[in-house]
């Protein structure tokens, strides 16, 4: 903690990841309006003291939507990064643990699997199921699991042979308390630096997805889908491109200082 806070580029980008997560939570509960109020005589208003980052084609308050809209970007984010962390310390623990054969097979999956791009995997995939936030949860922590599972396999690989893990195996510990109390906990710094920037990644897969019609679909707010319906309005609206864009570039751009700073301290540690 206290390699943390003397570390400015961490600090910088966990304050800003709490405010993001703040205007996400609290905005709708402070908000006067709902995401989905119409005011048509009220369309396309610029940023006022009524609607502080103006109106849409609808008459909608784009703060709220955009409030509502990081709630979406943040749930898909952390929850699809949750699933690649998930099945990549599954199958690194379990290659780096074992090796021989079962080393060989999974590393040479994990291989295939990165041969495709991801993004276009992932757009082959939504294209023929139907396209929603579980889905594209789903979709988006299913193709981000081989990075995470090539470093959990490298650490393990470090670890097996240590003395404390020979200790255990002498006492008749099973490899099962081996891998889970002994090998993941202390392999996890590396993780933990890597699902952090895997967050920011996500939100921005998914403001891709979105964007493209294919993420989130409306009328469920997102940062990409708020940005697809701004383009009918690019030359009288600037505030819709803008202020969604700002938050997608703030949030990705603070969950990449805390990894870039927690990668920076657990090498210095070492």
């Amino acid at each position: 903690m206290k390699s943390f806070l003397n570390h400015r580029l961490a600090v910088t980008g966990a304050l800003i990841i709490l405010v993001m997560s703040l205007f996400a939570l609290l905005g709708p509960v402070f908000s006067p309006y709902q995401p989905d109020d119409i005011d048509v005589g009220n369309n396309l208003m610029p940023p006022s003291s009524e609607h502080l980052c103006g109106t849409d084609q609808l008459g909608r308050d784009l703060l709220t939507r955009m409030a509502w809209g990081g709630r979406v970007s943040l749930k898909v984010g952390f929850i699809a990064v949750g699933i690649s962390v998930f099945i990549g310390v599954l199958f690194g623990a379990l290659a780096g643990y074992y090796g021989g054969r079962i080393d060989s097979l999974i590393m040479r999956f994990v291989d295939i699997m990165l041969c495709f791009p991801s993004f276009f995997l992932i757009l082959a995939v939504v294209a023929v199921l139907e396209p929603n936030i579980y889905v594209i949860m789903a979709v988006i922590g299913i193709t981000g699991w081989m990075g995470i599972s090539r470093l959990i396999r490298a650490e393990i690989l470090s670890l097996k042979t240590r003395d404390f893990v020979l200790a255990a195996r002498a006492g008749g510990v099973s490899d099962f308390r081996i891998i889970t109390r002994h090998l993941i906990p202390n392999a996890s710094g590396p993780v933990i630096v890597s699902a952090t920037l895997g967050v920011a990644a996500a939100v921005l897969l998914e403001s891709s997805l979105s964007f493209l019609g294919l993420g989130v679909q409306p009328p469920t707010p997102s940062w990409g889908n708020i940005l697809t319906e701004a383009k009918a309005s690019l030359g009288v609206a600037w505030w819709m491109t803008v202020f969604p864009g700002l938050a997608i570039f703030i949030t990705v751009l603070g969950y990449n200082l805390l990894g870039e700073g927690l990668r920076d301290i657990m090498l210095r540690r070492r």
